[in-house]
């Protein structure tokens, strides 16, 4: 790692935070759970407990410090609920239970407390799952930001076939499960206090439903599973090509934009595929089975909007293009720097 100070963009999910994995944190904490770097960890239970036989738990972590903490669509206690949930389900786990851990600023008001706690709640119950531990910490005024949240999750894999961002193939397609970018713009318009003739709403959702229908319909034909939040598609597919050595095309025409976020997006200088999201999904599903893959996804009310927007190339590895509406190609690269701070 070349820098010799944290930034902003170390958080912002994209090339610094990608630096910052891989030039520090993961060479002092290698392992092979952590080392696939997808959104869960993968835990077969004949290594960590040889007595319960076969069989593999998933577990994750996430913190959440977006601002503002009420946003349109929802605010920070369902978004830790639906992210740590969305993060289980992207590794083929049906969620069992979750930790929270508040860090609360000194002065903050019991009334929003009260508000974001009751919206985990429901979000939990929705869900079917339950918050079963925790941690509060208060720290003095000045010193926080009103709430911050950290959650852990855990859940039980049910497909019984490898999956991950390690086992994408050549021929492969790319699919998204709807509209991008609405999570992102909604936090930071409300932030900047921008109005919009359209009102953008964030996509805040629990993802594990639409998840389950896929696996149980197109089985081990899904390959790899993310949810593109942080850095936002272009991000994440740079991620899927890195972990496989492969290429991935994307075709800008399919891409699915509300015109309220694109419109918002031009005005403001930003890439719609950069912009965080909160409820949707990529799936890279192999080409023989991607008919079913749409089909199964459009039926559920989460995927409605699903779509093929690219496919995997052999070379070069560990690059991502983008088709561009002219008929040119350009590279796709991860999100440099942090035009939307605290976004989640």
């Amino acid at each position: 790692m070349k820098e010799d100070r944290i930034t902003m963009s170390h958080g912002a999910g994209g090339k610094s935070s990608h630096d910052l994995i891989e030039g520090l944190i993961r060479p002092l904490l290698s392992n092979p759970a952590l080392d696939s770097l997808d959104d869960a960890a993968v835990l077969p239970l004949a290594t960590f407990l040889p007595s319960c036989g076969e069989g593999a738990l998933a577990f994750t972590t996430d913190s959440y410090t977006v601002s503002p903490v009420i946003f349109p669509g929802g605010n920070i206690g369902d978004l830790a609920i639906n992210g740590t949930v969305n993060d289980l389900a992207m590794a083929g786990a049906r969620p069992m239970a979750l930790s929270a851990g508040l860090i609360l600023e000194e002065g903050v008001s019991t009334a929003l407390l009260r508000e974001v706690l009751t919206t985990m709640a429901d979000a939990a119950r929705r869900v079917g799952i339950a918050v079963v531990t925790g941690d509060t910490k208060v720290v003095p005024r000045g010193k926080g930001d009103g709430i911050y949240i950290n959650t852990a999750g855990v859940g039980v894999i049910e497909r019984q076939w490898p999956m991950g961002q390690g086992h994408i193939k050549p021929g492969d397609k790319v699919l998204v499960s709807g509209s991008i970018g609405n999570h992102g713009i909604a936090v930071m318009l409300t932030r900047e206090g921008i109005e919009m003739q359209s009102p953008i709403i964030s996509d805040t959702r629990p993802l594990y439903s639409l998840v389950h229908v896929l696996l149980q319909a197109v089985g081990s034909g899904v390959h790899a599973l993310k949810d593109p939040t942080r850095g936002g598609v272009a991000t994440t597919l740079n991620e899927m090509a890195v972990g496989s050595n492969v290429a991935i095309k994307v075709f800008e025409e399919a891409l699915p934009v509300d015109a309220a976020v694109r419109g918002a997006c031009e005005i403001l200088g930003l890439d719609p595929l950069t912009i965080a999201n909160e409820g949707k999904l990529l799936a890279v599903v192999s080409s023989d089975r991607v008919g079913e893959a749409l089909s199964a996804m459009r039926q559920h009310p989460d995927g409605t909007q699903a779509c093929v927007i690219g496919e995997v190339q052999d070379n070069p590895g560990g690059m991502v293009f983008l088709e561009t509406l002219l008929g040119g190609t350009r590279v796709l690269d991860m999100l440099v720097g942090d035009p939307l701070p605290r976004i989640c």
